[in-house]
């Protein structure tokens, strides 16, 4: 949904500039400011940083030629490899959309992201502000570059296109034509440089962020609670709270929240799990019941009874006293035990649904009904417990939450913008490239120049194709 704020900003811009008496002094004020104010777009250019770009440009000199020159390798890599990543992309969209495979979109290494759609409104500050660092990072490194090679550096600025934000370097062009094609290649690598750089930086503080953290938080010891949706199955008086810490999901269990989503994947995709009774028990405990539904279930915050298949027949049996301290089963052979009979009895449940025992100490057992999936998406859980009550218990989640996004994000933007596609980074890195390999092999530059043409025609098709049918899978299915 396009901002308020912006629509307001830009119909202030049209009255302005439609009056005759306000036209000219607006003008020269958003020249002053270095604001520009355009239909679905907005950009802000200033010469403040200038002189910080030009101390970063001439700090240790012979460090930033190997830096920008381990970028130049990196992003003449990254071409190559985005094209065979967005062909891979490609490729599998198209087998998902003939087969029909909803599964399949999982794999794909490279999504459309429509916030609101397949973006939870809930996230999108952690999407924007990590598209705005992985920009500015970006540039950082073209604008650095640059200064290096000696290419004069006029300005940095920021934009935002309907409603993502982004940023830029304004460089003079004519130095950049002088000097050589591998010094262009330096500059016009560096900024996908820049952003694999961040994301591994990114990985690398989100994989350390238990050690950074242990004096205030401890891991290991289960997943707690930080958030239960009013509409999940989790939430009543017998359900969970923020605070708890879950243990296990029926025998499996939880050591953190990689555990939880481990576990209730494999729930949803496994056959119910069965619970170990004794034949007194049983005898003592059901009343048969002929047919496939015996009796009225209870309340699912309670769930005091339930249909269980047992041997040769449908019992009705107090869910509850079955599932504690129970044994789980898959056959009767996993509950024979000093030669005591015993049945493995389990649940009668229709479809994907599931009884799963949560188990969150010192509380009583939860007993869930429902499509494992239902309880991942309406609960919020974190791998940090506090070691002091002031602590917060969201601080970790928002840091690991917020490195997610920038290794996704970051990573994202250096393999598009590695692309050979028409005004992309992917179009200059080509070119001069063609130039730095090709001029002898190929001496007409005009001859060169249409081979570019037709990679970079053939690679913005490749990109184009992925974004309209990701677009497609993500809006229309």
């Amino acid at each position: 949904e396009y901002p308020i704020s912006l629509i307001i900003l830009e119909l202030l811009s049209i009255v302005f500039q439609s009056s005759s008496s306000l036209k000219a002094s607006y003008e020269d004020w958003l020249v002053n400011y270095g604001l520009s104010v355009s239909p679905f777009h907005m950009r802000w250019q200033t010469a403040l940083f200038n002189r910080q770009f030009y101390n970063w440009g001439r700090w240790k000199p012979r460090f930033l030629y190997l830096w920008f020159s381990m970028g130049m390798v990196f992003g003449i890599a990254a071409m190559f490899g985005s094209v065979i990543l967005l062909g891979k992309t490609l490729m599998q969209t198209l087998t998902q959309m003939l087969t029909e495979a909803p599964t399949a979109q999982n794999d794909r290494m490279l999504q459309v992201v429509v916030p609101g759609v397949n973006l939870p409104v809930s996230q999108l500050t952690y999407f924007f502000s990590a598209i705005l660092i992985s920009g500015v990072i970006h540039e950082v490194g073209h604008g650095v570059a640059a200064i290096r090679e000696q290419v004069r550096f006029n300005g940095f600025g920021i934009f935002i296109f309907i409603v993502y934000p982004g940023a830029f370097v304004d460089l003079f062009t004519t130095h950049l034509q002088l000097i050589s094609p591998v010094q262009q290649l330096r500059i016009f690598c560096a900024g996908v440089w820049h952003n694999f750089v961040l994301g591994v930086v990114s990985f690398m503080v989100l994989f350390l962020l238990p050690a950074f953290l242990f004096p205030f938080y401890y891991t290991g010891v289960g997943a707690l609670v930080t958030e239960v949706s009013e509409d999940s199955p989790a939430n009543g008086p017998r359900g969970l709270f923020v605070g708890d810490i879950v243990t296990s999901l029926q025998d499996c269990p939880i050591y953190g929240v990689e555990d939880w989503n481990s576990c209730l994947g494999d729930f949803s995709q496994k056959s119910q799990i069965g619970y170990c009774i004794n034949a007194a028990t049983l005898q003592q405990l059901s009343f048969s019941a002929r047919g496939m539904c015996c009796c009225g279930t209870g309340s699912y915050s309670d769930y005091s009874f339930d249909c269980f298949l047992c041997p040769l027949q449908y019992a009705c049996l107090p869910a509850r006293k079955v599932i504690e301290a129970s044994k789980v089963c898959r056959t009767n052979a996993d509950c024979q035990k000093d030669f005591v009979p015993s049945f493995c009895v389990t649940p009668s449940l229709e479809n994907q649904t599931r009884l799963i025992r949560v188990k969150h100490p010192p509380h009583m057992d939860m007993l869930f009904v429902g499509h494992p999936m239902h309880l991942q998406y309406t609960v919020s859980l974190s791998s940090f417990v506090p070691r002091h009550s002031f602590l917060s218990i969201d601080l970790p989640v928002v840091i690991e939450t917020f490195c997610k996004y920038l290794i996704s994000l970051s990573g994202a933007l250096a393999v598009i913008n590695a692309v050979p596609c028409f005004a992309l980074d992917g179009q200059w890195i080509l070119n001069s490239f063609l130039e730095a390999t090709l001029s002898s092999l190929i001496v007409e530059k005009q001859n060169r120049e249409l081979v570019g043409f037709l990679i970079l025609l053939a690679g913005s098709t490749l990109l184009a194709a992925n974004v309209a049918l990701g677009l497609w899978m993500v809006t229309a299915r």
